[in-house]
């Protein structure tokens, strides 16, 4: 029975049992759902020719020798077969391919299968992120059929395209702009005119990354205009919001401040996915009136996580994939030494307060096996007096130290930074990047970097002509950060020369090369250290 179907039969109780049932799962009966799935994917992945070539003539039996036999997996070890969508090589049937940028200056894309019982799956469980969005208690929730959502993500064949198609299969729920208008515009244009739908005829629910909400809120004040030249547009407006309109304008001017979309709008429920979103949760909040739930998923896991009505950290859906977690310690210890096999933990093993890459395995025939997909959570805790769950719960921190990523939108790895700096042909001869934080703590990309002797006489001169120079080539390389200034009007990089011979003369003190990608806070500080800077260094 679809949601629909609940609601008009005012089911409300079995709607919550339904979808957010698994909030109410202790440990042993959670761990059970993962390992039935998990045993069932065993046999599907195994026999199948991808699971063949990984494994090598290996067969496991049990969730303990495919944890033994199936070597941790990165994209590459699968793209030969996915780019060229093999389906007849997949443990299951493929009825759509997920599409997503790969690596600038390396890879241009990579796809990930889905089958009829992953999408299911991923229905479900987008159907639960509705209800929890909306929600401010346990088994109270404030949607309806009919709702309108304004919707800042992208669509198909990326994954959040997924979100209105499948959404679709259980209520109805109205799109501002509709998806088959949308599908057909730019990104600015999608957003100019969702936002003028809400205006016209209100909106009920909001769903982006959380750094394009922030963005597009802030854009509010101009799209609603001032003055008597824009009568002609609140005359399109319905009464209620035209009222809203007035009462709004009157508001700001009294209070001397832009509008803000809570003077228009009440939101029901806020969704907000990628990452970086603490950076904006606050603000967004101070926007809307209503604090952003957030939610977890991407094009190879699918969707796993979400947060419930106390925004308190998320909760990973048992059913999308199995969970595998490489403490940081030993994550670093990989990076450090690749030999070096990490050991994992599973979901009834996590601690409190540490610190994990995330593995998966995806369920329901899912290609993807111990596969790394290069994102750090911190347990936050085993249980939750304040919403009665007692599964872990988990604190995104941010994508793994080999990449940088800004805002939800580019993952800047060694290779896009190297491809740039040759591409520009600049006189760089050493370098590091890490990601930090401005006064207003938003990200950004910061190089540090030493060229070579008498390619400039002015550092400050030079640090810019850097940055100007290395940024046409990012952009050259990476779609996704180009659309970091188009659509965001951010500009991520700030580059600082350092003097020559310094990454030498820190490699002859401690005994070890700086790493190129963000490098531990402790020995970036001791590189700004012996350069003799002072200033006050940002870092998460």
């Amino acid at each position: 029975m679809s949601l629909s179907e609940r609601l008009q039969r005012l089911e409300y109780d079995e709607i919550w049992r339904q979808y957010c049932g698994f909030l109410d799962l202790n440990m042993d009966e959670y761990m059970n759902i993962q390992r039935r799935l998990m045993e069932e994917q065993i046999s599907l992945w195994s026999d199948c020719e991808l699971g063949r070539t990984i494994l090598k003539g290996k067969q496991p039996r049990t969730i303990q020798e495919f944890r033994e036999m199936v070597p941790l997996t990165s994209y590459e070890d699968y793209a030969d077969i996915l780019l060229r969508k093999k389906g007849d090589s997949l443990p299951g049937n493929p009825v759509i391919w997920i599409q997503t940028t790969w690596e600038g200056g390396k890879h241009p894309i990579k796809v990930a299968p889905y089958t009829r019982s992953m999408l299911d799956t991923f229905r479900n469980n987008v159907v639960a992120c509705l209800i929890l969005a909306t929600s401010h208690e346990k088994g109270q929730f404030d949607y309806e059929e009919g709702d309108k959502m304004l919707y800042g993500l992208a669509p198909l064949p990326y994954a959040t395209g997924l979100l209105p198609l499948l959404l679709s299969e259980e209520t109805d729920i109205r799109f501002l702009p509709e998806v088959k208008e949308a599908v057909n515009m730019s990104f600015s244009q999608r957003n100019k005119l969702g936002f003028k739908l809400a205006l016209q005829k209100d909106v009920e629910l909001f769903f982006g990354l959380g750094s394009v909400t922030y963005a597009v809120s802030q854009s509010l004040a101009s799209m609603t205009g001032s003055g008597s030249g824009d009568w002609s547009k609140l005359l399109k407006c319905e009464p209620h919001m035209l009222y809203r309109m007035l009462k709004a304008r009157h508001l700001s001017k009294k209070e001397g401040r832009p509008i803000k979309p809570k003077d228009l709008f009440g939101l029901k429920g806020f969704m907000v996915a990628g990452t970086d979103n603490q950076c904006y949760k606050d603000e967004l909040e101070d926007l809307w009136g209503i604090r952003p739930m957030e939610i977890f998923a991407g094009t190879e896991p699918s969707l796993i996580g979400t947060e419930s009505w106390t925004r308190n950290g998320m909760y990973f859906f048992p059913d999308s994939c199995f969970y595998e977690f490489i403490a940081e310690a030993d994550m670093e210890k990989n990076e450090a030494d690749p030999s070096y096999i990490p050991p994992t933990s599973l979901m009834d093993e996590v601690i409190p307060g540490e610190k994990y890459e995330l593995v998966l395995t995806v369920l329901k025939g899912g290609a993807f096996a111990r596969y790394r997909c290069g994102d750090m959570y911190r347990c936050v805790g085993l249980f939750n007096r304040e919403d009665g769950t007692n599964i872990p719960r988990f604190e995104y921190i941010d994508r793994v130290p080999s990449i940088i990523d800004i805002a939800g939108f580019t993952r800047i790895s060694e290779n896009g930074i190297q491809s740039a700096i040759r591409l520009s042909q600049m006189p760089v001869h050493a370098w590091t990047a890490a990601k930090e934080y401005n006064e207003e703590h938003r990200p950004y990309l910061h190089m540090y970097v030493e060229v070579e002797r008498g390619a400039f006489v002015d550092n400050a001169i030079s640090a810019n002509i850097l940055k100007e120079v290395l940024s046409t080539y990012f952009k050259y390389i990476d779609q996704d950060y180009r659309d970091l200034k188009k659509i965001l009007g951010m500009d991520p990089l700030e580059v600082t020369i350092l003097r020559c011979g310094i990454f030498d003369a820190y490699k002859e003190k401690t005994g070890k090369s700086l790493r190129h990608m963000n490098p531990s806070p402790h020995d970036l500080a001791e590189l700004i250290r012996m350069q003799g800077q002072i200033g006050e260094y940002r870092r998460r």
